[in-house]
């Protein structure tokens, strides 16, 4: 057990900064609870993801924009999924940069749709690093406070592994029922 502690000590930051680049919440959630143990530092660790997720999300606009053939064949196949995102941009313009940060199932997505519109660049760059910090923060401080439960969550998923296994299932159903219906085709 000692070994897994310096081992993050010694490589959580970087795969909190990898992990971040292209989402991040689980690692920085799994961050706050290690600095609510002391095992590592919560202001770098908010630095390090904040950082990493702005850089993530500038990247793929970038992307989107100037290789769009690139991107385009990497998503041939979520097309639909890709026109939600739009969709969602029209609903709540320049708020979706936010949202998305928060949100499994569109963090990816609404970047990509961004780059793929005449959104402005240098705004986008702006908000983005607004969300990202906010996002940061958020989920950099709750997962410090909230340590002690998340601690005791965690104790008891190890004596019943099988409650994991139902979390993920209900939840990815749920992203997935609800990703198949927004994008699903409407017949007239």
């Amino acid at each position: 057990m000692e070994d897994t502690f310096s081992n993050l000590e010694t490589y959580g930051y970087i795969g909190l900064f990898l992990y971040s680049l292209g989402g991040g919440f689980v690692a920085l959630v799994g961050a706050g609870v290690l600095s609510f143990l002391g095992k590592m530092d919560l202001s770098t660790s908010i630095a390090v993801a904040f950082t990493a997720n702005a850089l993530g999300d500038i990247l793929l606009v970038y992307l989107s924009r100037y290789q769009r053939s690139m991107m385009m064949e990497g998503i041939k196949k979520h097309r639909r999924k890709l026109a939600l995102s739009h969709i969602l941009m029209k609903k709540y313009g320049s708020w979706i940069i936010l949202i998305q940060k928060f949100v499994y199932g569109i963090k990816t997505l609404i970047p990509i749709a961004i780059g793929l519109t005449k959104y402005d660049f240098k705004k986008f760059i702006i908000l983005n690093i607004g969300s990202s910090a906010i996002w940061a923060l958020v989920v950099g401080f709750g997962s410090f406070y909230s340590g002690e439960f998340l601690v005791r969550v965690a104790g008891v998923v190890s004596e019943k592994p099988w409650i994991a296994i139902v979390i993920l299932v209900v939840f990815s159903g749920s992203l997935w029922l609800y990703l198949e219906k927004a994008t699903k085709k409407k017949r007239s």
